[in-house]
């Protein structure tokens, strides 16, 4: 049987303690250079890794997004860095970038996670704006700008900024009294009880792919297993990287590349981000079941704990906005009451199991019910990650409610750091609109409705983010900027790249009009693209042939108007 830490406060991190985040890792010594580093004279034959990067007054950020990366090995000079790492499915990857400016090697710092590499690079000229990442005037296609994280602060938008950072910083504080509960003791040693052959199915870029490897099954573990509407965390046995963690009845197995030897005692770690995320969302979860429960008798059938957004299916065909406002007041409410979560353990024949909400056990369910308990408001079941008080969530956000299956409603949700992240999005989006628009956020609404009114068609253009125009920020940009827009009667043709070269190309409307003039678009810009619902977006390679995209689409309302 298998144990998992789940939930714990500041004074529960002690000695054995299997609470906390993996250590961040190590950067390489300065006499650490290329010559010395493993298969260095090889890196042409390798691939780049994706790489993200925005410019702040003091550093500048950049992101490796490389999901589950092995044999990381991160060098930061004064004048460069050095990436390398292995992916998901062994690939080598390799980048090499010489800075725009001089950097201090020895106050920058890296972290890596399931998800990505982050690498915080310190300036030694603070408050001087880089205007790219590298040396050359080059765009290499694997580098792009982070638009999610890119923020002006140079001139006039500085108070702004300092406004909406300022903001930020309130959030990080709301209801907060003491540290998140620490992360640096998440060192737990075990022993490992089996190792056998398994393999794991994974869905990236190249479609599906089925990865060998192992299944490891340990004495005990800190990593939580899939179950419960949450996802599994990721961590490391020994330094290496588990893939996936599932429950087999009483036993976790733990997916990895590698084999341990049974009996042989390892070291096991914690990705924490993702798992204080998980925490975050899951612990929302129950409080929002239990307010929407208690005001309005509204009873949770299902959740979703998504990469981006969370979901809760209640079992109510609708609800107005008077009742999704009171529960996120009360909520919040609750959150800035600073109210403690405890879990215990109940045995089935237990008296208090009766009073325990829950929607059944597993039918391979052995032993004591897990109970977690939010002081005054809920008791339920639950098997899953969750925080020790309430403070912990910061804030939670309901976005909007969707229509659900079989008269169900689900209603969208963020809890802590997701907030932040959706906050600098929406701003992001709103600067961008204030530029195109060229008028303040109070008047973008008016502003579109007008150009709604005055045309059928909107054409929009942008250059190139840095490292070329085919890159997925883009494309998600632009998508953003449609959805903000709005194209239920308006043709909207949005571009992004090199007027004289290549690019990405959306097209959005009424979604007869986008089937029949997308293909005819795409063949016009030389490029390839594909669509459903209103949308049709793809590449191209003459993007100096917009404007006769634009004609088509004026010939196009033309027709059509004179049918009318």
């Amino acid at each position: 049987m298998f144990s998992v830490a789940l939930n714990c406060s500041p004074d529960h991190i002690r000695g054995g303690s299997c609470w906390g985040r993996p250590q961040d890792l190590k950067i390489a010594a300065p006499a650490w250079n290329s010559k010395c580093h493993p298969g260095a004279g090889a890196a042409m034959a390798r691939q780049h890794a994706r790489t993200l990067w925005y410019d702040r007054p003091k550093y500048v950020f950049m992101e490796f997004c490389v999901e589950d990366s092995t044999d990381v090995h991160v060098l930061i000079e004064d004048h460069r860095i050095v990436f390398s790492c292995k992916n998901v499915d062994g690939v080598e990857l390799y980048n090499e970038i010489e800075f725009y400016a001089e950097v201090n090697s020895t106050d920058s710092q890296d972290k890596r996670s399931s998800r990505s590499i982050t690498c915080f690079v310190r300036k030694w000229k603070e408050k001087v704006a880089w205007p790219r990442l590298t040396k050359e005037d080059i765009k290499p296609v694997w580098l792009s700008v982070d638009f999610d994280n890119w923020r002006d602060w140079e001139g006039d938008e500085e108070v702004e900024l300092a406004q909406v950072e300022h903001y930020a910083e309130l959030l990080k504080k709301v209801s907060t009294k003491r540290p998140p509960p620490a992360m640096d003791d998440l060192d737990f040693t075990t022993t490992v009880v089996s190792c056998r052959p398994a393999e794991l199915q994974t869905e990236g870029s190249n479609g599906k792919k089925v990865l060998s490897g192992f299944h490891v099954v340990l004495e005990d573990t800190l990593l939580f297993p899939e179950g419960g509407g949450q996802p599994d965390d990721r961590g490391t046995i020994n330094d290496i990287s588990v893939l996936r963690v599932t429950r087999r009845g009483e036993q976790a197995d733990h997916f990895t590349q590698t084999p341990l030897d049974p009996g042989s005692q390892v070291l096991v770690r914690v990705d924490w981000e993702r798992r204080f995320d998980h925490m975050q969302q899951h612990s929302g979860q129950h409080l929002i079941t239990a307010v929407a429960d208690h005001l309005f008798k509204l009873k949770t059938t299902s959740w979703e704990l998504g990469r981006f957004r969370s979901a809760i299916e209640l079992d109510t065909p609708s609800m107005t906005a008077e009742q999704v406002a009171a529960i996120e007041q009360s909520v919040n409410e609750k959150i800035r009451d600073r109210l403690p979560v405890n879990v215990q353990e109940l045995s089935l024949d237990d008296p208090e199991v009766e009073q325990v909400r829950g929607r059944g056990l597993p039918d391979d369910h052995a032993g004591p019910i897990r109970v977690v308990s939010i002081k005054g408001v809920d008791s339920n079941m639950c098997c899953g990650t969750h925080v020790s008080n309430l403070s912990d969530l910061q804030v939670i956000k309901i976005l909007c409610t969707e229509k659900g299956k079989k008269n169900k409603t689900n209603l969208i949700f963020l809890a802590g750091n997701r907030v932040l992240k959706w906050m600098e999005r929406s701003h992001g989006t709103e600067k961008a609109l204030t530029a195109l628009l060229k008028c303040g956020a109070e008047d973008h609404v008016e502003a579109v409705k007008k150009l709604q009114n005055s045309t059928k068609i909107l054409t929009l253009s942008w250059p190139a983010s840095e490292g070329g125009a085919r890159k997925e920020g883009d494309s998600e940009f632009m998508n953003i900027i449609a959805n903000e827009i709005g194209s239920e009667e308006t043709l909207l043709f949005l571009t992004v790249g090199d007027e004289k070269g290549a690019g990405l190309f959306l097209l959005a409307g009424p979604p007869a009009s986008v089937e029949t003039l997308g293909p005819r678009v795409a063949e016009v810009l030389e490029g390839k693209g594909a669509g459903k619902k209103g949308r049709f977006q793809g590449k191209a390679t003459k993007m100096s042939r917009r404007t006769e995209v634009q004609a088509l689409l004026q010939d196009y309302i033309s027709t059509q108007s004179a049918k009318e």
